[in-house]
């Protein structure tokens, strides 16, 4: 058994000072399969520690239903690190921003009216509560004092950038301390001092996040610290990209390097990103300051690491600076990685989405539209289905309480497109009719808002109503459509050019490598291979390509199934072997 302190001035690794260099891997961004290749290359780059998020969603996916296995196991990662001889620092708190959908939040916490998110609200106490007696039990016996490689773990993230609840806080520490949490606890705040004046709780170590300005940053966290260790527990050496955002952003490597040196010489930190992975299915988070922004699938966030796991130039200049500071091991790499063209797929088989909802959801009727947390779903896109019965013609339309994006079609014929708050505003509507004609909508949940006050206002779908000719309009059949099912698809049923629609690609697979899925002349939607979710694409950029790691494909025959939401379709893609992030 081994002890993690913090005392004097430094961290303490069994009685001896001890530097964290860290790095951040998310290994539920990661396939297994890639696991040991990144922990490899981090501690090949100097690094002693791996630091990860753990994501609520990923575990507790539905109420009462939890997932440990696969890219969800969380242990199996922690144990692969300490067999490579690395250190782990866990941030398992119910929030953790992270660019990832609803940050970390489980999406069903919205069904429940008047929910309150990270305060001292009993109702989402309650349910950390119930989530924290399952997690702690698998996170315990992977601490330092039990024999495993874990040596600090964090009690909330940013805190006072969101709120200043201290009881709160206090709160997730005693049901960590209660679970047997017994290594360090922590926090992480930016690098003002209302952050951490509003965070800041007994026993709970303060750390500071950042990218600049590091030794100001170090400045203000040790007037927190009481004269021991500082650590910049985010260093932030690249950024990420939402859909429209121009192009990729990666950081400035010199002031990335500057600061490196000037926190090595100082302190202790982690890399956020060492290793960034990918958004895969639908968890990428959003951004909304003036307006929503959605983030990319790729979560490559300029990081040492690429997002299909290369080194970079970034890689080699922090790895000459570390080596400064501490000895950097010889490390041979053990996972063959290689990149793959497989050229042009042509499109094979394809299904209008109108006539493919007998497969792939059940109808739900209503007099009002509810949205897709009260129906159960917690990702993907939902269909609201009415006729115009009482209406001569169509005049205009508003949707309230919506979000994210629409697609309204008459008769199937699409009328509008509508994008964040223009979904609030009334819109004329051209479009001949008869009484009687369909009107149908089609939502989008382009992920939720994973920082600041619009947490607890991120229920998707339509949640209050939609006014048809100046009244609110009865009588909906609601379609969810969350695609955890393509498999079920019958492209026998039918196809409408113009309309959304599944589009199937075939290809054979002798050798499997790293290949990217190129979407020019495509749309807007998702693709799936053999049934996995790899994501979001649009053609607004910055992304061009999804990444498919190689252990998704299976030697033989593979399917590839795109959703496109436009009725903008070519007639094939590639699978290029290398990215296009913009």
């Amino acid at each position: 058994m081994g002890r993690f302190e913090i005392r004097e001035k430094y961290f303490y690794l069994n009685g001896a000072p001890f530097q964290v260099i860290s790095g951040a891997i998310h290994y539920f961004r990661v396939v297994p399969e890639y696991w040991r290749d990144r922990l490899e290359k981090l501690k090949a780059m100097g690094c002693n520690t791996v630091e990860t998020y753990v994501a609520w969603n990923v575990h507790e996916p539905k109420k009462g239903q939890f997932v440990f296995s696969g890219m969800a196991d969380v242990a199996a990662f922690v144990r692969l690190a300490q067999e490579l001889g690395l250190y782990v620092i866990l941030r398992p708190s119910p929030y953790i921003c992270a660019e990832w959908e609803f940050g970390g939040l489980p999406a069903w916490l919205l069904a429940e009216e008047g929910m309150k998110l990270r305060v001292s609200y009993e109702p989402f106490l309650w349910h950390v509560r119930e989530y924290y007696e399952v997690l702690l039990p698998i996170l315990k016996p992977l601490q330092i004092t039990q024999g495993g490689p874990v040596i600090m773990m964090q009690v909330e993230n940013e805190y006072g950038s969101y709120s200043n609840d201290r009881n709160y806080v206090r709160a997730l520490a005693d049901m960590m301390v209660k679970g047997g949490i017994d290594v360090p606890l922590v926090s992480s705040d930016g690098g003002r001092r209302e952050c951490f004046n509003g965070s800041g709780v007994e026993n709970i170590y303060p750390t500071v996040n950042g990218g600049s300005h590091a030794e100001e940053r170090f400045q203000v966290l040790s007037e927190y610290t009481d004269g021991g260790p500082l650590m910049c527990m985010e260093f932030w050496i690249g950024w990420f990209d939402y859909w429209g955002s121009g192009d990729h952003k990666t950081g400035d490597l010199e002031v990335g390097a500057e600061n490196l040196d000037v926190l090595l010489s100082k302190g202790n930190l982690s890399f956020y990103m060492f290793h960034g992975g990918t958004n895969f299915g639908f968890m990428n988070g959003s951004n909304y300051y003036d307006q929503l922004t959605p983030d990319v699938t790729s979560y490559d966030y300029g990081a040492p690491l690429s997002e299909d796991g290369r080194i970079t130039e970034k890689y080699r200049r922090f790895r000459e600076i570390i080596g400064r500071y501490a000895p950097l091991p010889q490390v041979n790499f053990s996972t063959e990685i290689r990149r793959k063209s497989y050229g042009n797929l042509t499109v094979g088989r394809r299904v209008g989405l109108f006539e493919a909802l007998p497969d792939i959801s059940v109808p739900v009727e209503c007099p009002y539209t509810k949205s897709m947390e009260q129906l159960g779903q917690n990702y993907g896109y939902i269909l609201y289905h009415t006729l115009l019965d009482t209406e001569p013609e169509l005049k205009s339309l508003r949707l309230w309480g919506a979000n994210d994006r629409a697609l309204v079609f008459v008769n199937r014929e699409k009328v509008l497109t509508l994008y964040d708050r223009e979904l609030c505003e009334e819109h004329e509507v051209n479009a001949p009719m008869e009484q009687g004609a369909s009107l149908d909508i089609l939502m989008e949940n382009m992920g939720r808002v994973n920082y600041g006050p619009y947490l607890e206002k991120q229920r998707k779908g339509i949640d209050q109503g939609v006014q048809v000719n100046f009244h609110m309009h009865s009588g909906w059949t609601h379609y969810c459509l969350p695609l955890d099912n393509v498999e079920k698809l019958d492209f026998t049923r039918g196809f409408t050019e113009g309309e959304p629609a599944f589009y199937e690609f075939s290809f054979t697979v002798e050798e499997a490598g790293d290949t990217f899925l190129d979407f020019t002349g495509w749309g807007k939607g998702c693709a799936f291979l053999n049934g996995f979710n790899l994501g979001r694409f649009w053609e607004i950029g910055p992304q061009k390509r999804l990444y498919i790691p190689a252990p998704l494909l299976k030697k033989g025959e593979n399917q590839l199934i795109l959703f496109e939401t436009e009725g903008k379709a070519a007639d094939h893609i590639s699978l290029r072997d290398e990215p296009e992030l913009g």
